[in-house]
């Protein structure tokens, strides 16, 4: 089987990773990869996405995979299905769930799925009314696509305003914060589920926890995430049932009955309050860095994974998890995530202890290859992923990885799964 992934991240890495150890996989590209994707399958410099799709038919891609939210609310799986080609990821109609947080959240109403109670407005004066009837502290989201920057979590009443006036006027967000949303804060735990579908089945991966700030003890500001392990020991059968039940189930029938069904990853953020389950978000593609913590506990091949919930064939498949646990501990940039970084070149040491060589893994990121050698191009560099028989030997391992990974201004936290092992 030939296999492209669309993508450049640590997402579109661990992806390849395991693709790359299944025998079916004859070639794996990557549109466009990054500078250490080259060690897994060919890069592939196509930005405008027909021209992808005809690549696809020239090269007869039996399957793409597409990694970030960016190409499938541009529509890019409309382009390779007018084609005839199979490709995993919602319709752009779909991937409205993530592209408009708006749309998103009046989806939720409309449903009868579980939210927090919330206005969309674009109007200053009914966002600051709404804001007074709230106990702080106060969510504040953009409506567009921020790069999972978006959502403000305001201290006080007047940080909410700020953040809301800074929104509507185009200074914060552009374009995409123009329509806000401001909902109630909710008190409880954070987890990050994610459902394979195809339209109408679905398959549910392994709950996992992803620890947004930058700092250690969850301080500083919001990142793209620095870290996340799976499965978590604060999800229980009851919780994975009511998340089925009360968010996936209803949320697929709404899309049909929407004329969008979806297909691809419904990434479901979910806030577990006095044991009931809230949708805080969806997201329509794999979460990063959760994605390089979840491919290497999927027993079932990727392949056949991708392919059939691309084919509408999910329910003819039972897929299987190793019974293990998975940490990745990301490593960003000096000036992450406020600025730019001066490329800096990684030196991985070379590895003589078996338990670290056979149980752990980097899945790159934010890199750049020249000469033979790699670089840290800024931002989120790479994840250092450990699998153990617990979490804490899961944790250890992925920092004895981190040990070994050396280049200017790196930049990780310390306490990643602290949630699961206090």
């Amino acid at each position: 089987m030939n296999i492209m992934i669309i993508g450049s991240g640590g997402r579109e890495f661990s992806i390849g990773r395991v693709l790359k150890q299944d025998p079916e996989v004859a070639n794996l590209y990557f549109a466009p990869g990054n500078g250490a994707t080259t060690m897994l399958g060919e890069n592939v410099a196509i930005k405008d996405y027909e021209k992808l799709a005809q690549f696809a038919v020239d090269n007869a891609i039996d399957l793409t995979i597409v990694g970030p939210e960016g190409p499938l609310t541009d529509g890019v799986v409309d382009i390779f299905k007018a084609r005839g080609l199979v490709i995993f990821g919602p319709s752009k109609a779909a991937a409205q769930l993530e592209g408009s947080k708006v749309y998103m959240k009046n989806f939720l109403a409309k449903y009868n799925i579980p939210t927090a109670r919330y206005i969309e407005t674009a109007h200053i004066g009914d966002a600051f009314k709404f804001i007074e009837s709230l106990t702080a502290p106060i969510v504040v989201k953009a409506d567009g696509l921020c790069a999972g920057k978006g959502v403000i979590i305001a201290q006080s009443h007047d940080e909410a305003k700020v953040a809301v006036s800074e929104m509507l006027s185009g200074k914060s967000f552009g374009d995409a914060g123009l329509r806000v949303i401001i909902e109630e804060f909710l008190d409880g735990y954070e987890l990050s589920m994610f459902a394979l579908c195809d339209g109408k089945d679905f398959i549910l991966l392994p709950a996992a926890q992803d620890h947004k700030r930058l700092l250690d003890g969850d301080e500083g500001p919001n990142t793209g995430g620095m870290g996340a392990y799976a499965p978590t020991p604060l999800v229980d059968e009851i919780i994975y049932e009511k998340v089925k039940e009360r968010v996936i189930r209803p949320t697929l029938l709404g899309m049909q009955q929407e004329g969008a069904p979806f297909e691809g990853v419904l990434f479901i953020g979910i806030m577990v309050v006095n044991g009931e389950p809230i949708t805080l978000e969806f997201n329509v593609r794999f979460g990063d860095p959760e994605c390089e913590i979840l491919m290497p506990l999927l027993k079932t091949p990727a392949r056949e994974l991708f392919y059939k919930a691309a084919t509408k064939q999910l329910d003819t498949l039972n897929v299987e998890f190793h019974d293990k646990y998975a940490v990745g501990v990301v490593m960003a940039s000096k000036n992450y995530p406020f600025d730019n970084s001066v490329p800096a070149e990684i030196v991985v040491d070379e590895i003589h202890h078996d338990e670290i060589a056979q149980n752990t893994h980097i899945a790159y990121a934010g890199v750049s290859e020249e000469d033979g050698k790699l670089y840290a191009n800024g931002g989120r560099v790479l994840v250092c992923v450990g699998v153990g028989e617990s979490i804490k030997e899961a944790r250890d391992r992925a920092y004895m990885l981190c040990g070994q990974v050396h280049f200017a201004g790196k930049k990780l936290r310390t306490d990643i799964a602290y949630q699961a092992l206090r």
